[in-house]
């Protein structure tokens, strides 16, 4: 007795496959199809512009149909564009934009093309006036190159040997055909992406700069309402209360209380002065102009509750934003393994070669560590990515915890 093949097995995943392919073969046409349309549509707006353009030093006649051209083209190069999008991501081509450059909960978006846009769209349809009907012209030619096989060439004499090599020369154009329809469409997807918008490359390279401007911008606003407040909250309280006591003390006929007055004066001055000289090394350490980069972080790391092992070989000084932005994204880093790692051990390592400094802070403490869980992470990747430089996060359960930063920077 003869064993059944169960419902949903291999034949049926086979049909399945083939349907699916055929779809897409389907699907294709029509997109191409649809390109040729939007290719002749290209034709006759191309050719307004330029001859609207031509009329224009023409007493100015050709400024209302120059106008209507251009948005005409904005309208078909927007459409194009979200074709490619789909076609690309649909194809796994298009580039991932979710990642490092792309923050959680922040929205990122690509600035709307202007003068520079306008000429890529009228060249993309200088471009697409003969792509858009060649493609479909194309696969036609290889469907014509089928049926002239297929039916013309077809042996007078029927054999074996006849017949195999005329199956093998339709097999063989058939599947040309079919695999040129999905490399035609993700050919003109290709192609409109990198004339409209410059490439994949440059499109994500726009996205990872409004994202770092945006964090840039966050961070100083950030920056700015923590000095506001600390002035409000600690010199500018300490210094009412230095006022108030000198006013009580100049109205006193106590001599011994108006010195002990003074006295609290003079003591609240000083813890003024320490606020203040916190305030100003919380914006830009003296040590860090005194001593570099290298002394800013060896002095970070001796305020640290355990041991850490410094190790940094820099020859020499770089820029003061950059400096500041590394020495504050290690000292964030060290302040997050004594408040959140459980570590008995730190290390640092600071290195500069090929353009790129880089360094390295791990501990061995619990791990865990999240790029999207707390401030203190993002904080980092925000200042490092104000200078193209990137922040590697790896952390697994139970340690070690290992932050890499890379900075490209030159060294003076």
């Amino acid at each position: 007795m003869g064993i059944r093949p169960a419902p949903g097995g291999p034949s049926r995943q086979a049909v399945n496959a083939l349907g699916a392919y055929a779809r897409n073969v389907a699907t294709g046409l029509g997109v191409l199809g649809l390109n040729a349309v939007t290719g002749l549509a290209a034709l006759v707006v191309l050719a307004l512009v330029l001859v609207s353009a031509a009329l224009v030093p023409v007493a100015g006649l050709g400024r209302a149909p120059l106008g209507l051209g251009l948005t005409l083209a904005h309208r078909l190069a927007a459409h194009q564009r979200r074709w490619a999008a789909r076609v690309l991501a649909g194809d796994g081509a298009a580039e991932s934009h979710g990642s490092e450059t792309d923050r959680p909960g922040r929205a990122t978006q690509v600035p709307e093309p202007q003068r520079s846009g306008t000429r890529r769209e009228v060249g993309w349809l200088a471009v697409h006036v003969v792509t858009g009907p060649a493609s479909v012209v194309a696969v036609w030619a290889m469907l014509a190159a089928l049926d002239y096989v297929f039916f013309r060439l077809s042996p007078a004499e029927a054999s074996t040997l006849n017949t195999f090599a005329l199956s093998l020369s339709v097999a063989a154009i058939a599947v040309v055909v079919l695999m040129s329809v999905s490399l035609l469409r993700t050919g003109q997807a290709r192609l409109a992406r990198r004339l409209l918008d410059g490439g994949t490359a440059t499109d994500a390279r726009i996205r990872a700069l409004t994202a770092s401007r945006a964090a840039v911008v966050d961070a100083r606003a950030a920056e700015l309402r923590r000095i506001e407040r600390d002035l409000h909250d600690g010199a500018q309280a300490k210094l009412i209360a230095i006022r108030m006591q000198l006013g009580l003390a100049r109205g006193s006929r106590d001599l011994d209380e108006m010195a002990r007055m003074i006295d609290e004066a003079r003591e609240v001055a000083g813890q003024a002065l320490t606020d203040l000289r916190d305030l100003v090394r919380g914006i830009h350490p003296p040590v860090l102009s005194d001593r570099g980069l290298a002394g800013a972080i060896e002095a970070s790391a001796l305020l640290c509750p355990m041991p850490v092992e410094v190790d940094i070989e820099l020859p020499g000084r770089l820029q003061p934003p950059v400096e500041s932005a590394v020495y504050f994204a290690a000292a964030e880093a060290l302040a997050n393994v004594a408040k959140h790692s459980e570590a008995s051990r730190a290390w640092v390592r600071l290195r500069h070669a090929a353009g790129v400094l880089r360094l390295t802070v791990g501990d061995d403490g619990r791990g865990m560590v999240r790029r999207d869980k707390g401030t203190g992470v993002r904080g980092i990747d925000d200042r490092l990515a104000a200078f193209d430089g990137s922040l590697t996060v790896s952390s697994p359960p139970g340690g070690p915890t290992v932050l890499t930063m890379e900075v490209p920077c030159a060294l003076s």
